[in-house]
């Protein structure tokens, strides 16, 4: 029998493995125009956390005692639907669970790229479209700027750090500890801040960029954020993608360089990766080119198991994951 991870009660502050149940799925037939996928790939992504709350926003909150969705890549083993066949591999939003039925026009099959499946999760998936879209669309950085890039060791940031580069970019990245830091550099960072280590991030961020930045990629907000406003030359411009840093505590770290704004013009956007779906051509064309280019590297962390599926969740927070966080089934 197929199951699936429910969200049992809102959590308060950091999630706990209480917060959530595993349960079966009862049984259903297909109905027409529907396909049932086994699930190969789930995603974890910090954007998770907000859905646990009971609170309006851009994507509705998970339901008490209900399954959970997100991100999954698997194969289609049924079929009543003339767009997908048996056998094919398919990108959706039935994820938390071991088997998913749901719409065919609610499952993409994966492209005709050369790239594992769960890429699509990754770097060929959400968090690299909002990589792509937020660098050069929202934040529209040029060859020869600098770019600060937090959370530089992840999904989203560790793309962001590799376009950047192949666009002719000078790229600053922030990521915690030798380890990650050093794998930020691998990718080609010009510079890289440990935000583990001695002196704030804005006193570092200077050090690194002595004539300031250009274009900040924010994924954590709180202190890397007040560091870009302290470092942005006249112009820069601010891609607001997440703000990991608040997501569990809700308390914003005080931005002392907020005022900035004014005097350096900063212009600062947040968006969503589902404002440019209309665009993923473009994106898998340039990422495609890219990858044949060598100019495109990815690291996943991989927890196996459904069972361990809040596991990986968690991990986001305490910065377990270096590249994709992933559930292999």
């Amino acid at each position: 029998m197929a199951r699936a991870w429910h969200l049992e009660r809102r959590p308060d502050g950091m999630p706990t493995a209480d917060d959530f149940a595993l349960r079966d799925i009862p049984a259903t037939a297909l109905a027409d125009g529907q396909v049932r996928v086994r699930n190969l790939w789930l995603s974890v992504d910090p954007y998770m956390r907000g859905r646990m709350n009971d609170a309006k926003s851009y994507a509705a909150p998970f339901a008490l005692g209900e399954p959970m969705g997100g991100g999954a890549v698997g194969e289609v083993i049924e079929s009543r639907s003339d767009m997908l066949a048996v056998g094919d591999r398919v990108l959706h939003m039935g994820g938390w669970r071991d088997e998913a039925v749901l719409p065919a026009r609610e499952a993409q099959k994966l492209p005709a790229i050369d790239a594992p499946a769960q890429a699509f999760l990754g770097q060929l998936g959400m968090p690299g479209m909002t990589a792509y879209f937020g660098l050069l669309h929202v934040a529209e950085a040029k060859p020869g700027e600098t770019v600060f890039v937090s959370a530089a060791a992840g999904a989203v940031g560790s793309t962001v750090v590799q376009i950047a580069k192949a666009k002719g970019m000078t790229v600053i990245g922030s990521a915690g500890g030798a380890a990650k830091c050093d794998w930020v550099r691998s990718l080609g960072a010009d510079q890289v801040i440990d935000y583990k280590g001695e002196g704030s991030v804005a006193r570092q961020l200077s050090a690194a960029a002595p004539e300031g930045i250009d274009v900040y990629f924010d994924n954590v907000g709180g202190d890397h954020l007040d560091a870009a406003f302290a470092t942005a030359r006249q112009g820069a411009r601010f891609a607001i993608c997440g703000m990991i840093d608040i997501y569990n505590s809700g308390a914003p770290t005080q931005l002392r360089y907020i005022a900035r704004t004014i005097a350096a013009r900063i212009r600062m956007q947040g968006f969503l990766v589902s404002d440019w779906m209309g665009q993923a051509p473009a994106f898998y064309a340039d990422m495609a080119t890219w990858m044949a280019e060598g100019k495109l590297q990815r690291q996943e962390t991989v927890v196996e198991g459904l069972e361990h599926m809040p596991e990986a969740f968690l991990g986001l927070f305490s910065g377990r994951n270096t590249g994709k966080m992933l559930v292999k089934l």
